[in-house]
């Protein structure tokens, strides 16, 4: 596994826990998932394009 593989499945899995569905994060509202979103569409995008 390369490392942006592994970075990309990380940030998948703090997408996950920072949705506010999760009780610990109900209050945060969706400005977490939206950063954390953005950063895994940019590093998916430099995965695919192979710069990374």
């Amino acid at each position: 596994m390369s490392l942006g593989t592994i970075l990309l499945i990380i940030l998948i899995l703090m997408l996950l826990g920072a949705l506010p569905a999760w009780p610990h994060s109900r209050n945060w509202g969706y400005g977490p998932t939206g950063g954390l979103g953005l950063v895994v569409i940019i590093l998916l995008i430099l995965v695919l394009t192979g710069r990374f």
